[in-house]
């Protein structure tokens, strides 16, 4: 079994394997508003439920990193999976956060047998994502270029991103998500208001659903991002669901 957190992640950038369409249309990257503020310096710590098992634990943090804004994804396996499967994955993404245009990604994956180290960088000169990526046991390199429009996201960057949103009651949103494949198109439908009880506290929140026209989301799953109801708009609540089960991330106590 894949790792909860990362499978939250990657399946944000499933169409990756989907072949492009005849004439992409990705939605477009909006520049964060003013009264936006990103959550600098502060770690989110979430446990991670599969049936009745926890199946992990993730950690996201935003820091300042010069011009940009670096925000770093920890995945660790935990209790009877991590005996069945072994999983330690970390997430390195840059973004500009004027205009909330993704830099580069560097993923350190460890699942199962599989050890990689990848680097992702977006040229938007040249409108190429360039994904090197080498195999730890068998030092197996890989390269791959591919379109992008003139701005997208990345796995980690897009939950930001949604946050920044107006989130308007019943709106939709598209935008352009990249993982160093082909472009996806992630779509967004603002479903309602919701109070949620999580061992952070309990929240006024925003909740908001991910789908894909394309790959492995087509049909067969979504993601529920829960947001609180306030300036700060913080993810609390995460829920993916595929065609095999359903996992779901809580926020274990307030950021610090």
């Amino acid at each position: 079994m894949r790792h909860a957190f990362v499978l939250l992640l990657t399946t944000l950038a499933a169409a990756q394997q989907a072949a492009a369409p005849a004439a992409p249309s990705y939605g477009t990257v909006q520049p964060p508003p003013a009264t936006y503020k990103f959550p600098l310096n502060q770690t989110l710590s979430y446990t991670a439920d599969w049936r009745l098992f926890t199946a992990g634990s993730a950690t996201i943090r935003v820091e300042a990193a010069g011009r940009e804004h670096r925000i770093v994804t920890d995945a660790d396996a935990s209790g009877v999976v991590s005996v069945l499967y072994h999983v330690h994955d970390t997430v390195e993404s840059f973004i500009d956060p004027q205009s909330f245009c993704s830099r580069s990604v560097t993923k350190h994956t460890e699942e199962g047998r599989r050890r990689l180290d990848t680097n992702i960088v977006f040229d938007y000169t040249r409108k190429k994502s360039v994904l090197d990526e080498t195999n730890a046991k068998d030092k197996k390199k890989k390269r791959e270029e591919n379109d992008i429009p003139a701005c997208v996201t990345d796995v980690a960057s897009s939950i930001f991103y949604i946050a920044s949103l107006p989130l308007a009651p019943n709106a939709n949103y598209s935008f352009p998500l990249n993982d160093g494949g082909k472009t996806a198109e992630v779509k967004v439908a603002v479903e309602g208001r919701e109070e949620l009880k999580i061992p952070a506290g309990t929240y006024k929140t925003i909740r908001t659903r991910m789908t894909s026209n394309t790959g492995k989301l087509k049909e067969k799953g979504a993601i529920w991002i829960w947001y609180s109801d306030d300036d700060k708009r913080l993810p609390v609540q995460m829920k993916a669901r595929m065609f095999w089960g359903t996992l779901l991330f809580r926020l274990q106590k307030p950021p610090a």
